[in-house]
C-alpha cells in the first residue's frame, strides 16, 4: 500500500511539471524569410542563379517540376505558428516568368 501511495505521489508530481506555465520556450523560425525588399529586386527574365543570389536557396524544389521553387517561412512561438509566409517563383527556359505568394513586387 505504501508503494502505491508513493508511486501515485511521484506520478502526480512528474505530470504536474509538464504543464508548468513558467517554462521558457524558444521562438523557432524555420525556412526562408523572404522580405519585400528581396521581392522588389526580382525582374522577369532573371536567371535561376540570379534569383538564388537574391532570395537564397529555395526550401522546396518540386521533383516533378524543376521550374518551380518554393520559399516557405514559419515562426513558431509557444508551440503555435504565429507567422506563415509562402512565396513561389516560376521559370521557363531558365528565365524568371512569374511570382506568386504572400508578397507582391511594388
Amino acid at each position: 500500500m505504501r508503494k502505491l501511495i508513493i508511486s501515485a505521489f511521484l506520478a502526480t508530481l512528474v505530470t504536474g511539471c509538464t504543464t508548468f506555465p513558467g517554462v521558457y520556450k524558444m521562438d523557432v523560425p524555420q525556412g526562408n524569410q523572404v522580405t519585400q525588399e528581396m521581392v522588389d529586386q526580382l525582374r522577369p527574365g532573371m536567371t535561376p542563379s540570379q534569383v538564388r543570389y537574391v532570395l537564397g536557396t529555395p526550401l522546396l524544389t518540386d521533383t516533378f517540376n524543376q521550374n518551380r521553387w518554393d520559399y516557405v517561412f514559419q515562426l513558431v512561438q509557444e508551440d503555435e505558428v504565429v507567422e506563415l509566409r509562402q512565396f513561389r517563383v516560376y521559370f521557363e527556359n531558365d528565365k524568371l516568368v512569374r511570382l506568386e505568394g504572400d508578397l507582391k513586387p511594388q
